[in-house]
């Protein structure tokens, strides 16, 4: 659906904007000239000139004309800052608690990971790459027309084991390092029970430290590890994945209750769309089972969760 909204807003923003410079550049000078003409036609005629508001009636353009001119700027300021800058996301899951909530509205900086067109999302320009611990959007490699937001746990090279409910990460070997690394477990500390919004029983809360940020996981006590489901590869152990060059690998934060790349895989360098940096608004949509309201209508707003996102 986001792809279609893309092409759409470029659509509109194109002829549109073909119709300001026509305006512009041609358009409006020839009503000009008209005008000019017919009040000297009316001064040789009846020694008289034509009114204001007669002048103004012909200067005016047609109203498709002056929509189009009027919605341009506007058109083209939503395509350059969702395109290239910043866009807005509504998280439809729970995969990400308790980091984010069903009902988060976030923003995602689209510029951190290099510019891309908003149509076959060619990379034209070069910026910063994702890091270990990074929330991002990407397109889902089984369908691109679905967008998923995971946290960022491999990186191009590394060794992961998802074992235990644990995370260990062996990251590669480069030129300049005396000894290889070896498996380091990422540190998890028990919080207690989870008692926040959409707590379920069972439900574990961890701070873990994922070697440059630290952010809160949930585990479900009564879950088992589903290992016979992971994402096969050649050469490593069941519950072992090696990223591939080009490729992250992710997974939520609400470990026993996300699709993530434990099952399908590795997302390409290619379907990332940006960082999820912020939550601009929260919406509670609970209510009672006897309320007459519809589902989609908010039951309350969740100012406390407006903020950064880590």
């Amino acid at each position: 659906m986001a792809v279609y909204f893309s092409i759409i807003l470029v659509i509109i923003t194109v002829l549109t904007g073909m119709v300001w410079f026509a305006d512009k550049f041609y358009l409006a000078p020839q009503r000009k000239l008209k005008a000019l003409a017919a009040q000297d036609i009316a001064k040789e005629q009846c020694a008289a000139e034509l009114t204001p508001q007669a002048l103004a009636t012909l200067i005016e353009p047609s109203p498709l004309v002056d929509t189009a001119v009027q919605i341009f700027p506007v058109i083209a300021f939503v395509l350059i800052l969702r395109s290239f800058l910043y866009e807005p996301f509504q998280i439809p899951s729970g995969s990400m608690m308790p980091t984010l909530l069903d009902g988060d509205f976030i923003l995602v900086n689209k510029f951190n990971y290099g510019l891309r067109d908003p149509v076959v999302r060619h990379k034209f320009l070069e910026n910063n790459l994702p890091e270990h611990g990074d929330v991002v959007v990407f397109k889902y490699p089984q369908d691109p027309r679905v967008d998923y937001i995971k946290r960022v746990i491999g990186l191009p090279g590394d060794r992961i084991i998802y074992r235990n409910k644990s995370i260990y990460i062996k990251r590669p070997c480069t030129d300049t390092d005396v000894k290889c690394p070896e498996f380091v477990q990422i540190q998890q500390d028990y919080l207690g029970k989870y008692q926040g919004p959409d707590a379920e029983f069972g439900m574990n809360e961890f701070e873990s430290k994922m070697l440059n940020k630290s952010h809160k996981v949930l585990n479900d006590s009564h879950t088992l590890p589903r290992v016979a489901h992971y994402f096969g590869q050649a050469g490593t152990a069941s519950d072992e994945f090696l990223v591939p060059a080009k490729h992250y690998f992710v997974m939520g934060d609400n470990r026993d209750n996300s699709l993530d790349g434990r099952f399908w895989g590795f997302v390409p360098e290619e379907n990332l769309v940006g960082e999820a940096v912020a939550i601009w608004m929260s919406f509670d949509f609970k209510r009672s089972e006897d309320s007459f309201l519809p589902k989609w209508l908010p039951s309350g707003v969740r100012f406390e969760r407006i903020g950064a996102i880590i």
